[in-house]
């Protein structure tokens, strides 16, 4: 069970409605630039599940290190970097990976490794995540994780994540 409180939470404006990122366990991470841009060291959760049929966010890679984006239920622990170590994350590490309960799900094309200034979508259909490397499908589906689950994202070793839920230029 996951023992985590919210000490900081951060509001952007999302179709008329407040999306903020929840920083539970804070271990070293910030948020600034009216909660769009996370650094530091461990793992953020959106406030808000995904609903629709189709979910689409995304997060632009503004300084490298190691990082992961994808999807977790409130169940996950977010000071275990990478996540994707147990059942209640699926994410994209920063080498191309995409792990869910400690397992390799997929993998993205050798060519294809995200760099600095690359924008990663993510779309979510409650059964298969798939993923974009600057607009262009990845062909790299991953499933397995179960529940409600929101946006997930951490880092380390100073990555910086730019995250985009309501601009999708």
């Amino acid at each position: 069970m996951n023992k985590c409180t919210i000490s900081e939470r951060h509001e952007a404006e999302t179709n008329g409605s407040k999306l903020f990122w929840s920083l539970l366990c804070c271990t070293d991470v910030v948020i600034v630039k009216s909660g769009r841009r996370i650094c530091g060291t461990g793992g953020c959760i959106a406030n808000a599940p995904l609903h629709q049929n189709k979910s689409y966010f995304e997060f632009k890679i503004q300084s490298t290190g190691v990082w992961g984006v994808g999807v977790a239920t409130r169940k996950a622990n977010l000071n275990q970097i990478p996540m994707g170590r147990d059942p209640h994350s699926l994410v994209l590490r920063q080498d191309g990976t995409v792990f869910h309960n400690n397992e390799e799900k997929n993998r993205l094309p050798a060519n294809s490794l995200p760099q600095e200034g690359d924008i990663v979508g993510v779309t979510y259909d409650h059964v298969e995540l798939n993923l974009y490397l600057n607009g262009k499908n990845m062909n790299c589906p991953a499933s397995g994780i179960r529940g409600t689950v929101y946006p997930v994202i951490y880092g380390k070793n100073f990555s910086v994540l730019f995250s985009f839920f309501n601009d999708y230029n």
